[in-house]
């Protein structure tokens, strides 16, 4: 379980185990949870398994008032924050090296706001940010690797938007994904081969 710091609640969290007295960690944030967003998300599984494949530890975890997490379920930004802000905090007191913040839709948003809390997190990994709704100061500001994948039918996370904002960032990177919207019904396999080449990176 995950303590929030300075709330009376835990959240519900999975860690997976990785190589080398876990030296390298990655936490992977749900989609937005009044939608159905939980640790259960395929993409969410699929990050989370690229991350064990290239030899990292992962966290996901579910959001406040999402199945086993204490609270009430929120679509502030401020309680997603402090959401993803405790699950950095316990994978950083289980690995000891550098860490990834990686989310899928309303969790990557957390990731660019909450990666600054932790100064171990050396890259982010953004599945599907809404590019309206994302902090391109946040993100700029930025000092790591950043990459983003994205559906090119994704009427929610624009490809076009997004690539307009990587080309801006000069540590960024976006693969977009053929066929894909979304939800990732078709293009699954692609973002878990995608997000093992980021994990890759950090390979103990």
């Amino acid at each position: 379980m995950i303590p929030v710091e300075g709330e009376e609640r835990v959240l519900e969290g999975v860690l997976i185990s990785g190589v080398d007295d876990d030296a390298v960690g990655a936490v992977v944030a749900a989609p937005h949870p009044a939608y159905g967003g939980s640790m259960d998300s395929p993409v969410v599984h699929e990050v989370a398994y690229a991350a064990r494949t290239a030899g990292l530890a992962s966290l996901r975890f579910n959001w406040r008032g999402v199945g086993g997490s204490g609270g009430v379920a929120s679509s502030e930004f401020a309680d997603a924050d402090a959401d993803y802000c405790a699950a950095l905090t316990q994978l950083g007191e289980t690995v000891s090296g550098v860490m990834v913040a990686a989310g899928y839709s309303f969790g990557a948003l957390a990731a660019v706001r909450s990666a600054a809390s932790e100064p171990r997190v050396r890259a982010l990994l953004l599945v599907a940010p809404p590019a309206a709704m994302l902090d391109v100061a946040a993100l700029s500001a930025f000092p790591g690797r950043i990459t983003v994948l994205v559906g090119d039918a994704d009427a929610i996370a624009s490809a076009a938007e997004l690539e307009r904002i990587v080309d801006a960032l000069p540590r960024a990177s976006i693969d977009v994904v053929d066929d894909a919207d979304h939800f990732f019904a078709v293009g699954l396999a692609e973002v878990g081969r995608l997000a093992a080449k980021c994990f890759a990176r950090f390979e103990s």
